[in-house]
């Protein structure tokens, strides 16, 4: 009796629609505030990663200036900083990664 029941149950809920209906004028003006929202979070970044790159080109213009050998030494100095950097990063951002979803798991939100 209780599983014809449940059966039933789980029959009107799949007719419930997920989703609501939304006319294309509602859609638009949604996809473009979130769209805002991602602009501004990754803007800073964007501009960042750009800055990065214009720095080790401008440092590698100016050592070429001085002679090839000086040029070949500031190329690989900036691979291996570059290279340290990103090592270390990834080591945070993996630590970070382990210490939320523990705290999220406790449900202690304000860490």
């Amino acid at each position: 009796m209780r599983e014809s029941n449940d059966n039933a149950q789980g029959i009107e809920e799949a007719r419930i629609p997920l989703l609501r209906d939304q006319n294309a004028a509602e859609e638009g003006g949604e996809i473009w505030l979130e769209t805002k929202k991602l602009w501004r979070i990754v803007g800073p970044a964007i501009f960042t990663r750009i800055s990065t790159y214009l720095i080790l080109v401008i440092t590698q213009a100016f050592a070429g200036h001085l002679g090839e050998l000086e040029l070949a030494a500031i190329s690989i100095v900036n691979n291996v900083v570059i290279g340290f950097n990103f090592s270390l990063l990834l080591g945070m951002a993996s630590a970070l990664e382990t210490l939320c979803g523990q705290a999220f798991g406790v449900k202690k939100y304000d860490m």
